[in-house]
Parts: C-alpha cells; structure tokens; sequence
C-alpha cells in the first residue's frame, strides 16, 4: 500500500530482456539503504518488488501483464521515474491509499500554466472515468492528485503546485505521452457495490 506521496525521482539504468520478464535496473541514490530484496516499491505508481540491490540502486523484474498495462514497456536507460516506498502504517497518509495495482494506461491532452501552478488535462481510461469525481483522487504516474475538473466523460484536469511539478517526473511529460492511472480505491468499491445492485457503472 502506498500514499502516492513520491519520495525520490530515481533513474532506469539498465533494462535486460529475460526469459518471459524484463529486468530494469533503477539508480535511486541514498533510498537504496532503506530497501531489503522482497521489498515492495511503486514505480510511477505501480507496485513492483525488489529482486536485487546495488550500493544506490534496485533492480525489478517485471513480466508481460505489467508490460502491457503499464509505461514499464517503454522504459529505456535515462528515463526518469517516480519512487515509493510502501507505507508504514505507523505513519501519516499524507495522499491517499494508492495499491500500486495500475487500472491502466492515461495520456496528457494538454499542460498550461496558470500563475504559480500547472494545469494538466489527462484522458484516463473508461473504467477509470466513470468512477472518478471532481475533488476526488487520483494517481497519475504513481503521484496523489485532486481532480479539478472533469471537463470530459473521460478526461480530468489536476492542478500541480511548484513542489510537485518539480519534485516529480511530470514536468518532463509532452501532449501524447502515457502515465500509469490508478483510480480511487473508495470509487471502485463503491462502483461494484452498486453494479452489483444494478444501480451503477459496470466494469
């Protein structure tokens, strides 16, 4: 479980195509320390477990479901991603409860600024859309957002402060590029609660 509260922007090393898995290795500076293997850390928001650790680095395997349904299959050496370690639950949730399990893949339509802060507009899946609700959240590339405004039945817009558009990997993204999108969890429990009763969206 995690909070989508990122703790470091790490860097893809290596990636190594294995038997049925891919394995990346990610420079993560003094974060390193604090991981054991087995492990579990979200990596722009998906969660992924540690199977090996250098003296400022971790490696993950990851295999073909993750690929296909996470920004995982497009990693290359040099790409920024944002890390997490999963949460204590002697500490604060400063975010939200954010599973690591990615519902799948979001696209930036659009990033203005607007005085101080970042508006950017993001097309999220349909599964995701439909449960989610103005000043509710979600986690887009692993990182807590309130949704604004749902301008579209399939589009939110987040507003980002100048610490999380720095401290994150979102100001590198262009119009087009994909994030991992996990929707609220509350939202999807109450979405099958009531599709259960014929009452709301189906999945």
């Amino acid at each position: 479980m995690f909070t989508g509260i990122v703790e470091r922007v790490g860097e893809i090393r290596a990636v190594e195509d294995r038997d049925g898995t891919r394995r990346f290795t990610i420079a993560c500076g003094d974060l390193a320390a604090d991981l054991s293997p087995g492990d579990s850390v979200a990596v722009d928001g998906a969660c992924f477990t540690v199977s090996a650790l250098g003296e400022d680095s971790f490696d993950v395997d990851v295999i073909g479901t993750s690929l296909e349904r996470t920004v995982a299959a497009g990693y290359r050496e040099g790409v920024h991603v944002n890390l997490e370690q999963a949460l204590q639950m002697t500490g604060r949730i400063d975010g939200h409860l954010v599973q690591g399990h990615v519902d799948g893949l979001g696209y930036l339509r659009d990033v203005v600024k607007e005085g101080a802060f970042w508006r950017m507009r993001f097309e999220l899946p349909d599964d995701v859309a439909v449960l989610t609700v103005e000043r509710g959240s979600i986690a887009l590339s692993g990182v807590s957002l309130t949704v604004a405004e749902m301008p579209g039945a399939s589009t939110c817009t987040v507003g980002l402060i100048p610490y999380t558009y720095e401290h994150t990997n979102l100001h590198t993204l262009e119009s087009g590029d994909p994030v991992n999108v996990e929707g609220d969890l509350i939202g999807k429990y109450v979405g099958k609660i009531l599709a259960a009763r014929g009452e709301g969206p189906t999945e």
